[in-house]
């Protein structure tokens, strides 16, 4: 096993998770979040949350959440800016969240008012069969 900090150690980092030190305006709670959900994704092989993995999986997000909030806290501030715009900061990936959210909730409330609809392979609505 490489040691903690060597070349060999830090390349295999997951190139998904983004840097969150030194933006303007400083990482959200949302942005951390995102970036701990992420780690506990990668480092689990969790992809899809099961009433199985739920309860140690979102245990995890809030530690490393928490974790991350004090190491950015506590760090001091970056010379240079990252090189790349979180996700979360994009407006594409704003609009997507926001689609995604509006589909949700037009689901759910589909089934409060007992709307008769067809879900596909992932659990989405589809239209009234």
């Amino acid at each position: 096993m490489p040691e903690p900090g060597t070349a060999r150690s830090v390349a295999f980092m997951c190139r998904n998770i983004t840097t969150l030190r030194g933006l303007e305006p400083p990482a959200s709670a949302e942005e951390i979040e995102a970036a701990a959900r992420q780690y506990v994704r990668k480092v689990t092989g969790v992809t899809s949350v099961s009433d199985a993995t739920r309860e140690a999986f979102e245990r995890a997000v809030a530690a490393v959440a928490a974790v991350t909030t004090t190491v950015l806290d506590e760090l001091p501030a970056r010379r240079n800016p990252p090189a790349t715009v979180p996700p979360l900061r994009r407006p594409d990936v704003q609009e997507r969240i926001a689609a995604r959210m509006a589909a949700r909730e037009e689901h759910e409330r589909a089934h409060e008012l007992g709307l008769a609809h067809t879900h596909d392979e992932d659990g989405a609505m589809l239209a009234a069969p």
